[in-house]
């Protein structure tokens, strides 16, 4: 299995510059962010999508096998860790296999011994859809939905263009600017919430180096904006390796809509990402299911029509290392609570 990008030292590095520090721990890059606030100081061990399942290992070993590496791993984490948070790397083909596999791993804690807890908060996207990008441009055409096709074309015909910036690029500064307003505004209208605008700029600083470099785990970060009439009307952040392609980030505005800009830069970013050589082309966050009463339907929508196949994660699972872990763990979800159910409300209104 290839090391997923949330594993890679590119995006390790990256968030190692906005908060966390890392440790390496038999070829697994840990993450650890420390807390300090008047009498609170406590740290968190996070390891996204990793260690991957060996072939053949069945559920238990895996689990099993998952104590042990937590128990090395102890040893290198300060005092202070609450917990060790593992993005289980597990990709089920529905939502019901997966939500399977979550109910198991209680019998699984008990059989090994290892307590393991899930999370009510998942960090990494649980569900997304994958392009295989080994399919020529006529067969990703063909296997996308008979409207998101009309819309890639309507778009192109009716005068979108769509640039691609780097942070070589002469006017990234003039872009990073628009990317960031037209980000403002999704924002805003969706009640999402966003990082200041010095992180999209080092992460896209970061990879114009990364791309110059001798790595053999070369990484190509690329602000994408659709326009019109010299109107930037939507924009992507994607990140390409060798193994897999990722829309990171997606923003756009108010105007000019009907004109369908976002699937001209979705499908502009999709054809650089082949010719680059990834194997897949990930959408990277959304709903579980085709559920209409979902606020992010529309999301669901929009990402499912370009004909991926769906992914769906088991999430964020916790092997809490300290007795203050389960004040943690309720705090914590009490924030989500207030983040997701109540300021959701109060913006939508």
């Amino acid at each position: 299995m290839a090391k997923r990008f949330q594993q890679s030292d590119f995006w390790c590095d990256f968030k190692c510059a906005h908060g966390w520090s890392k440790i390496s721990e038999s070829g697994v890059n840990v993450l650890v962010r420390t807390f300090k606030k008047a009498f609170l100081h406590f740290s968190l061990a996070y390891i996204p999508l990793a260690p991957e399942r060996e072939e053949g290992e069945g559920e238990d070993s895996y689990i099993s096998r998952l104590g042990e590496f937590s128990s090395r791993l102890k040893k290198a984490l300060p005092k202070n860790t609450l917990c060790i948070r593992y993005d289980i790397p597990f990709d089920f083909p529905t939502p019901e296999e997966r939500d399977s596999f979550v109910v198991r791993t209680g019998e699984l804690s008990k059989a090994t011994g290892v307590h393991i807890k899930k999370n009510k908060v998942d960090i990494q996207p649980p569900d997304s859809t994958f392009l295989d990008l080994s399919k020529s441009e006529d067969d990703l055409l063909s296997s996308m939905k008979n409207k998101w096709r009309y819309n890639v074309r309507y778009a192109a015909k009716h005068g979108v263009e769509v640039r691609s910036v780097t942070a070589d690029s002469p006017d990234f500064e003039k872009d990073l600017d628009s990317f960031y307003e037209l980000y403002k505004t999704t924002a805003s209208r969706d009640g999402i919430g966003l990082h200041p605008k010095s992180y999209y700029k080092d992460l896209l600083e970061r990879g114009a180096k990364s791309e110059k470099s001798d790595s053999d785990e070369k990484t190509k970060i690329t602000l994408y904006i659709a326009s019109h009439e010299g109107e930037d009307l939507a924009a992507i952040i994607t990140l390409f390796q060798k193994d897999e392609s990722i829309y990171l980030y997606g923003c756009s505005g108010n105007n000019k809509r009907n004109l369908m800009p976002a699937y001209l830069v979705q499908w502009t970013a999709i054809r650089e990402a082949k010719a680059f050589g990834s194997r897949i082309y990930d959408f990277y966050g959304m709903p579980p299911t085709d559920d209409e009463n979902h606020p992010m339907h529309g999301l669901y929508l929009f990402k499912t029509g370009f004909g991926g196949a769906h992914v769906h994660r088991p999430g964020s699972f916790d092997i809490p290392l300290s007795p203050l872990y389960s004040l943690y763990s309720t705090a914590e979800n009490l924030r989500a609570f207030w983040h997701k159910k109540v300021m959701k409300k109060i913006r939508g209104r």
